[in-house]
């Protein structure tokens, strides 16, 4: 190889160089561009506690965590020994839709993680809709829960809170797990059942009896020992656990 020949292939290996890197800046590979960053102040995360019935109808409160951070808008599931509620999914969906209706927090590059703690197959169902809604709130805003409140009820696309079951457990349990407040759905905040009474009576020789039922309605901040308020919406939520 003669001396032109070395000096002309050593000029277009520089040049071969010097276009990589061009290129590579100016027009990055797609691996950068889809890998959005966050500032550390724009993480951020929310624990609340999701009142629920275990296997035996009493009432507990599981912890269960929403993290915001740098993504593509994915919902990501983070749970331990939960073979996962397809219904509890639909949750996080809707609860995740309406969150971002009522948050300022706009959704471009972020992904949000759903984190249920020990027992989370207590959490199945649509139940625990509206305190994940609420949750989610507080970590896209990055705004502090107020500990001392819990909620339960579904949430609907429209962001109200439906109705669901357990009410009096799940306040006893919120009470146990140090809340002073609890939100129930429209509705809920008081039972009614009906009591059985018999009343016995002897005609001519014969006893007969009948039963009646009488409507007996309770107050369930008066037999689960903690306050509980009736919200319709998510909205209406919000104050208590943002005022």
């Amino acid at each position: 190889m003669n001396g032109k020949t070395s000096a002309a292939l050593l000029i277009v290996l520089i040049a071969g160089i010097c276009a990589g890197y061009f290129f590579s800046n100016i027009f990055p590979l797609s691996e950068k561009a889809t890998a959005p960053v966050l500032a550390p102040a724009a993480e951020s995360s929310a624990t609340i506690f999701v009142p629920a019935l275990d296997d035996n109808g009493n009432g507990v409160a599981l912890p269960l965590t929403v993290q915001k951070r740098a993504g593509n808008g994915e919902i990501l599931i983070d749970i331990n020994s939960l073979v996962f509620w397809f219904d509890t999914q639909q949750s996080i969906q809707t609860a995740r839709d309406v969150a971002q209706n009522l948050s300022g927090a706009g959704a471009g590059g972020i992904s949000l993680v759903y984190m249920i703690g020990a027992n989370a197959t207590l959490v199945g169902g649509p139940s625990a809709g509206a305190a994940l809604a609420i949750a989610t709130i507080a970590a896209l805003d990055n705004k502090t829960l107020n500990k001392s409140v819990m909620i339960t009820g579904t949430v609907n696309p429209d962001g109200t809170v439906g109705q669901v079951g357990g009410i009096p457990e799940k306040a006893k349990a919120a009470k146990t797990a140090g809340a002073i407040l609890f939100l129930a759905p429209s509705g809920q905040g008081t039972e009614t059942f009906l009591k059985p009474e018999e009343k016995c009576a002897e005609t001519k020789g014969f006893a007969y009896c009948e039963t009646r039922y009488r409507r007996i309605t309770i107050d369930i901040s008066e037999t689960a020992g903690i306050q509980v308020k009736e919200v319709a919406t998510i909205a209406e939520a919000e104050k208590y656990f943002f005022g």
